[in-house]
């Protein structure tokens, strides 16, 4: 019997070219083709900027053909906005400044549209010259999903920060009426309760009911005051935010028993663009988390300006964190980090070393032209 012909390789260029020495039979060369043009991700070649090879699963992302699609350059496929940018990608590849990149690349379908493309490739040598060989997956479904997450989120702090708003004016107002209206009537009250009391002086029971009730008109008048400065205290409108907070440290120090030690710039009350109310209500929030939690003997507020920003610390010397560790999902937590957000700064709260916590608001400010 006559010898058999030798088996020719049936493996196009791009296989024969990138297969290893070891996977030269013909069964390897056809396995390995298998597994490429079967792949669910997409495999490609970039030489001279133009894909030179790419599997069908790739060349379905731009609704072609491995026919149509071979050949075509980045300069066609990749819009105008983001085109400076891949070929500045795939030069720095193929110079070797950057051995293997991943990235999203918008690119254009048949029909017109943008797809979005996560590639992940390295430089290699195909047919004797420097490539790019990759491989991709269509990233349109979830670059879009992203998208909208994110409109989401800043519709949700856009959202929050006006109910902030709307919050603080409805809290300013409550406070006036509280404090003309309803504090006014109850003045009324008390001086007419006097008036009765200088009529009646003779008659000691009605004296004793009059002024039992002028006790009872002036602790509800204190109370009102309270009320009123807690919806939006006075201070702020008047005395600015320094004052303002040193008599609440005064207040939380007699209340608490507790040591407050409160520093300030002098350029503090003079600073613009500061939300003023929104830093307070932060200050306040982090006070009632230093009552509630840290067990704190001392507390350190600091007030400063420096490079454009406004910087509040508040610091304490009680548990820490450890012992009640705050949830980033906390309301009180997520509701300073709002408004920390929506006057474009940044709220951080950590444990420190020698025991307690630090919050730092940071905010960008700057004082008012003299």
């Amino acid at each position: 019997m006559g010898q058999s012909p030798p088996r020719r390789t049936v493996a196009p260029p791009f296989f024969c070219a990138i297969m290893p020495s070891t996977l030269s039979n013909d069964y390897s060369d056809l396995s390995f083709q298998a597994v490429v043009e079967q792949a669910i991700v997409g495999v490609y070649v970039i030489q001279d900027e133009c894909f030179v090879y790419a599997n069908a699963t790739f060349a379905g992302f731009f609704g072609m053909t491995q026919a149509e699609f071979t050949g075509i350059s980045l300069r066609k496929l990749i819009p105008a906005y983001f085109l400076d940018q891949s070929l500045d990608l795939f030069q720095r590849r193929i110079s070797g400044e950057l051995p293997s990149v991943r990235y999203i690349s918008p690119a254009y379908h048949v029909d017109g549209h943008v797809v979005q493309v996560e590639v992940h490739g390295t430089r290699m040598s195909y047919r004797g010259r420097p490539a790019i060989v990759g491989v991709g997956i269509d990233a349109t479904e979830r670059v879009h999903r992203e998208a909208e997450l994110r409109q989401a989120r800043a519709d949700l702090q856009d959202l929050t920060a006006a109910m902030n708003r709307d919050r603080e004016a409805q809290r300013a107002k409550f406070a006036r009426e509280l404090h003309d209206v309803l504090g006014g009537l109850l003045a009324s009250i008390k001086m007419d309760a006097k008036r009765i009391r200088r009529r009646i002086a003779d008659d000691a029971e009605l004296t004793e009911i009059t002024s039992a009730l002028m006790a009872v008109t002036q602790e509800a008048i204190q109370t009102v005051r309270e009320m009123s400065e807690e919806l939006r205290p006075s201070g702020l409108d008047h005395l600015g935010l320094c004052t303002t907070i040193r008599r609440e440290l005064r207040q939380f120090a007699a209340r608490y028993d507790v040591d407050c030690i409160f520093d300030a710039s002098p350029e503090v009350d003079r600073l613009v663009s500061l939300g003023t109310t929104s830093v307070y209500r932060i200050f306040q929030e982090a006070m009632t988390n230093v009552a509630k939690h840290s067990k704190a003997t001392r507390i350190d507020v600091l007030l400063a300006h420096a490079d454009g920003e406004f910087v509040m610390e508040v610091r304490d010397n009680g548990t820490g964190l450890q012992a009640v560790a705050p949830r980033s999902t906390s309301r009180g937590l997520l509701g300073m980090k709002e408004r920390a957000r929506d006057l474009g700064g940044s709220l951080t709260l950590e444990g420190v070393p020698e025991g307690g916590a630090r919050l730092r608001l940071v905010v960008p400010a700057v004082p008012e032209s003299t």
